[in-house]
């Protein structure tokens, strides 16, 4: 058994600082470690399978830091102190049991360093890491100089862990996970609550009581349970040194709750005598649990009240317990590290108290066994969400369970009744579907103690730059949404999300919006209805510009010519020309575009190209200014318009001859039956290939016979052979895989390069 005396003999010896070595240094216990180490005037050195910004942070305080593990970090060392993740065929920790050197788990190194001072230990099942920061923040507020060793990195504190020489007191979170709360003695301890957890450890409850009890038994002067809590309350009864706090009948007691915006306010009792009023920084009733915890430590060693009461209210919570990542008039995105159905019901509590639209929950949960185990306790407690997004299991350390994945906690919440819940199995992407379900009005929370923090990061970053854009002019100017999919914008159906989509209606919403993205470096792309486009499964990085509604969608005749803006669909100008008697607009009537589409792509049908029709048009031009542009001034070749790369429509005149209605209808119907007879119906995005010299390009995939080929969803049609259709959930990849057989096809048996019609854009994998 670990000699704890010992180890804190050798550590607070001055005369003789130890050479120690931290493996597993980049974890936040490890790394709180290091801090104290450091502190105490010890050198360290630690290892790592990964760099990270916590590495290098303690790098520019003295850590010698090493990845990945070796046999050679550990030579010539005092003593290694390893975290509960490395397994004994660890390399470092392998040489360093071959060499004898000493051995110290993480919370026997703690409990060594603990027992130099007058320890503080925060224990329980949840808030810990809150109740911890809390005390720490109070006690130095009150000038006691308290060190401090905490599971998170705490703004208020300055880091996660700190010595401080002078003081007396080391505030702790003890870790229940593994037992190794029974490791310490303490001047005082506080149980927060008590709940079967980690049973991947502990046979049941009664087991995790018997820690609890050993923490307990060693503990030298007061101490702190909540009331509230039916099992540690069982197991304090009879001690002389225990406080209570609670909401009543406890020794200490908070009344009056009242959750404002961000922070609680209440009033403290204590043993029927009125202490004082408390704003406390944070929200949450929980939280006043928390900080009840913290007043009755704070007071047993002599802080006086009005210290305490403004050290609650300049705490600002720990990083990941319900954090605000990110805030606005219309979004609130809050990051926390729950990942117990407790946990997870005190937080959306609190996230209700703030009054939000609705609550959207993006839920990682946590080891497989406590997902198998509490299920449907999970799947009560998120029906409080009004929508929410569960990802597959972070493993933490454990080996999957068969059948227990995120499913099941889909499953369980639908045994509950109908309920609002998606799941998106890859954390790395959910940001996508989770941000482009956000609404003004809405509170999202990313809950979980594995990695679901970065999605809501990377929604926060690309949320703000969205928010800047659509503040650029007024509300009814410009609307947009984060990570559209472009399935949804496409005559093909397929296609990933669009970082940024944004709708201007008005010229001058689309000039400030190409201004704004053009002075930042943003990617844009301007598109219409999608029906000359294929967009790859990646998405479009930067900013996708559909103008719609507005000037943009107005169409209108006047001294017998028709203005359109670049949003109007072609069908409605051809309706507006017939209705005002002018013809010549009939081949636009079953092309699913729009005016400013075609005119890039100088569009046309049964012989009539765009451009034939053109008088001028309006374009933003490279500078950022409109001007109008006389069709003579525009080069214009097959199926393409290069003037139209880099000068954006808004606007065209076309032109067209009078005729009757009559005659108009007739070649409307026309036109009309040809594309029923001869081209598909399936969702396509028109003609694939430019037609080839000498054959025109269904014809040569007809003579191929590539008619009916298939790739995944994607099949090159029986009707015409240069459309290729989406049968039903077809992937840009399988289209794109039939493009290439095509041309592979023509070039080996006939000599022919087919060039593409279709315009293909985005990347092959998200970038964003």
């Amino acid at each position: 058994m670990t000699d704890i005396p010992y180890w804190s003999r050798r550590l607070t010896d001055r005369s003789q600082p130890l050479r120690v070595h931290l493996i597993g240094v980049a974890g936040s216990g490890m790394s709180g470690l290091a801090l104290l180490l450091l502190g105490m005037g010890h050198q360290v050195s630690g290892s790592d399978r990964v760099t990270s910004q916590e590495t290098e942070r303690l790098q520019g305080v003295g850590l010698r830091f090493s990845s990945p593990h070796t046999a050679e970090a550990v030579m010539g060392v005092d003593l290694v102190v390893y975290s509960s993740a490395i397994r004994p065929e660890n390399p470092a920790y392998a040489a360093a049991h071959e060499a004898g050197i000493p051995l110290l788990r993480r919370a026997e190194c703690l409990a060594a360093i603990l027992h130099t001072k007058k320890g503080i230990v925060i224990s329980g099942t949840h808030g810990k890491t809150t109740t911890s920061s809390m005390t720490a923040h109070i006690l130095r507020e009150a000038g006691l100089k308290p060190s401090h060793y905490v599971g998170a990195e705490i703004p208020v504190l300055g880091s996660n862990a700190r010595w401080d020489e002078e003081g007396e007191y080391m505030v702790a979170e003890g870790d229940e996970s593994d037992g190794t709360l029974a490791l310490y003695q303490t001047e005082c301890s506080i149980v927060l609550n008590i709940e079967a957890e980690h049973l991947d450890y502990y046979r049941d409850l009664d087991h995790i009581c018997e820690v609890f009890s050993k923490l307990l038994d060693q503990t030298r002067g007061r101490i702190v349970y909540c009331k509230e809590c039916a099992v540690a309350t069982r197991l304090n009864q009879g001690r002389t040194h225990a406080v209570s706090y609670g909401w009543s009948d406890a020794n200490y007691v908070a009344t009056d709750l009242r959750e404002l915006r961000g922070s609680s306010a209440f009033v403290v009792w204590r043993n029927g005598e009125l202490l004082g009023n408390v704003e406390l920084g944070i929200p949450g009733k929980h939280n006043v649990l928390n900080a009840l915890a913290a007043i009755a430590v704070a007071d047993g060693v002599g802080a006086s009240f009005p210290f305490i009461a403004r050290a609650l209210s300049t705490f600002a919570g720990a990083k990941r317990r319900f954090e605000t990542k990110y805030l606005s008039r219309d979004f609130r995105i809050v990051d926390d590290y729950g990942h117990h159905p407790t946990e997870l019901a005190a937080t959306l509590q609190t996230a209700r108290s703030l009054n939000p639209g609705r609550v959207l929950v993006l839920f990682q949960p946590h080891r497989y066994t406590r997902t198998q185990a509490l299920a449907d306790d999970f799947g009560k407690v998120l029906q409080a969400a009004d929508r929410v997004f569960l990802t597959d299991v972070y493993a933490a350390s454990e080996k999957p369970i068969e059948g227990i994945n995120g499913m099941t906690l889909v499953e369980a919440m639908r045994r509950q009744g109908d309920c609002k819940v998606s799941y998106t199995p890859d954390v790395t992407r959910a940001h996508g579907e989770v941000g482009n379900a956000l609404e003004p009005g809405d509170l999202l929370i990313t809950l979980g103690a594995g990695n679901v923090h970065e999605a809501g990061t990377r929604i926060a970053e690309d949320l703000k730059i969205l928010e800047e854009m659509l503040r650029l002019v007024p509300s009814d100017e410009m609307s947009g949404k984060l990570y559209e999919p472009m399935r949804r914008h496409t005559t093909m159906m397929v296609g990933g999300p669009a970082q940024y989509w944004l709708e201007p209606h008005s010229f001058r919403a689309f000039a400030e919006l190409v201004s704004y993205c053009r002075d930042r470096g943003i990617p844009l792309r301007v598109v219409g209805r999608g029906s000359n486009l294929l967009v790859r499964d990646g998405g479009i990085r930067g900013a996708v510009i559909h103008p719609s509604g507005g000037a943009f969608s107005e169409v209108r005749v006047e001294n017998g010519k028709v203005i359109a803006g670049a949003g109007a669909r072609l069908k409605k100008v051809a309706s507006v020309a017939q209705a005002a008697g002018l013809g010549g607009f009939e081949w636009m009537e079953g092309i699913p575009g729009n005016v400013g589409g075609a005119l890039r792509m100088n569009a046309g049908a049964m012989g009539v190209e765009m451009f034939d029709q053109v008088l001028d048009v309006t374009v933003l031009d490279e500078e950022g200014k409109i001007r109008t542009i006389t069709r003579e001034n525009v080069e214009v070749a097959y199926r393409n318009v290069p003037f139209l790369s880099r000068n954006f429509a808004l606007e065209v005149t076309l032109t067209g001859p009078p005729d009757s209605a009559e005659n108009i209808q007739q070649r409307w119907d026309a036109s009309r039956n040809k594309r029923r007879v001869s081209q598909p119906i399936a969702a396509s995005a028109g003609c694939m290939f430019k037609n080839p010299e000498w054959i025109p390009a269904g014809k040569l995939v007809d003579e191929l016979g590539l008619k009916g080929t298939r790739h995944g969803k994607a099949e090159v049609s029986t009707v015409h052979g240069n459309f290729i259709v989406n049968t039903g959930g077809a992937l840009t990849r399988d289209i794109l895989g039939l493009v290439e057989e095509i041309q592979q096809h023509a070039r080996s048996a006939r000599g022919i390069e087919m060039e593409m019609e279709v315009k293909i854009i985005g990347e092959d994998e998200p970038t964003f």
